[in-house]
């Protein structure tokens, strides 16, 4: 058992997203270590202390005025300012008094633009699963995006990682840095990164029940689950459908967003509206109803940093059809799904319609890739699997500083 100190920011397991992440890991880590958690909370929600048990849990409320804007406040974090000096302070104040801890280790944010207030303090620490900052690929550039302003401000990324020398020392300095997929070592190639590590950023508690899909019939249903922004790729999906007027297909799509609007428009401009059904954003359980009446998952998300929908998907058996980007490229393999490399819209959306083909047309084929995916969610998107291979890397670590 090591005395380990958790840092953060959000945690919540009443929540979705980072906080509900962040309180898997700290509930998880509970269990295993003398665990310290440094975390926040918003107002008018339940304090994480009240929420766990068998740690000492050191939170501050985050400031009153945040509580607005909410998807404004989730993708660039300004309660993270407060945490972080408030975290460096109580930090300092530990160790002068004397506490020792064997290692830290920081899971959210996810996104690499957020420097850790461990740095500088003596302690070795691991940080991630990191992503993000994947940029769209060139052909995507042009094409109208409905995401507000300060969504684009994601491309600042690049240069906060070559210029704030915080940040900079955030990946340096860890004992080793865990990426979502491959690609985050390459956002970070020109860093002396210590130790790099792959694990995916989130997870499933457990399988749900085995579907038995070999008997069903007419309509294949194909569905989507997630946010409606044009990065998503559901109007490459829509696309796709215009190419398969000639099977009998329904593609549900469970998710609301910015991207609706024009995702909606577009099923009527290219006249497959009767096979396309918006369901908006519904309840847990709602959305598990849709796994189970699925026969094919299609996530053409081009810049997704990992998206727990994927093992969802994959835990209840269903083939996939992804971009082989980012998380999801990582995730899915050939044993589960088929992955379309993403170029340009038409392009985009005639490869995913091909590859939905091969598994509208070829029942085998889809049962195969979904037994696959059962059995590799089986692997590696159990929360007790992460939290294995987790000590695994606590123990490397701690062994390369011995050495």
């Amino acid at each position: 058992m090591l005395k380990l100190l958790l840092i953060a920011p959000n945690c919540d397991g009443q929540d979705v997203g980072e906080a509900w992440v962040g309180y898997q890991w700290a509930r998880g880590l509970a269990e295993r270590h003398d665990l310290t958690l440094l975390t926040a909370y918003k107002h008018g929600k339940t304090p994480p202390s009240h929420q766990l048990t068998g740690l000492r849990v050191v939170e501050w409320a985050e400031p009153a005025i945040l509580g607005r804007a909410e998807r404004f406040n989730s993708m660039l974090k300004p309660g993270y300012v407060p945490f972080y000096l408030k975290s460096r302070r109580w930090i300092r104040a530990a160790l002068a008094k004397g506490e020792r801890f064997d290692l830290a280790y920081q899971p959210v944010p996810v996104a690499m633009r957020y420097p850790s207030p461990i740095v500088t303090m003596g302690i070795p620490y691991l940080i991630g699963p990191v992503g993000g900052s994947l940029e769209a690929p060139v052909g995507f550039k042009n094409e109208v995006d409905t995401a507000p302003w300060y969504v684009g401000l994601r491309k600042l990324d690049l240069l906060r990682m070559k210029w704030d020398p915080f940040l900079r020392k955030t990946y340096e300095e860890a004992a080793c840095v865990i990426g979502i997929a491959h690609y985050v070592r390459e956002f970070l190639k020109d860093r002396s990164i210590r130790r790099f590590e792959i694990m995916s950023e989130t997870g499933i508690e457990r399988l749900p029940k085995l579907i038995d899909r070999s008997t069903r019939g007419d309509p294949t249903r194909l569905l989507f689950v997630g946010r409606l922004v044009r990065t998503k790729g559901v109007r490459d999906a829509i696309r796709a459908m215009s190419h398969l007027r000639d099977l009998r297909v329904m593609l549900d799509i469970v998710g609301d967003g910015f991207d609706r609007a024009a995702c909606e428009k577009l099923t009527k401009d290219l006249g497959v509206a009767d096979n396309v059904l918006f369901h908006g954003w519904v309840k847990k359980d709602r959305v598990d109803e849709f796994y189970q009446a699925a026969d094919v998952f299609v996530f053409p998300s081009y810049c997704e940093p990992g998206g727990n929908v994927t093992f969802e998907a994959m835990g209840y058996g269903l083939p996939l059809v992804v971009s082989n980007r980012g998380g999801p490229g990582s995730a899915v393999d050939e044993t589960c799904g088929i992955q379309v490399t993403p170029m340009a819209p038409d392009q985009y959306g005639s490869d995913l319609a091909a590859a939905i083909r091969r598994l509208v047309e070829d029942s085998s084929l889809r049962l195969s890739l979904g037994q696959g995916a059962r059995r590799r969610a089986a692997t590696i998107a159990l929360w007790e699997k992460k939290f294995e291979h987790l000590d695994l890397l606590f123990a490397k670590v701690l062994d390369s500083l011995v050495k």
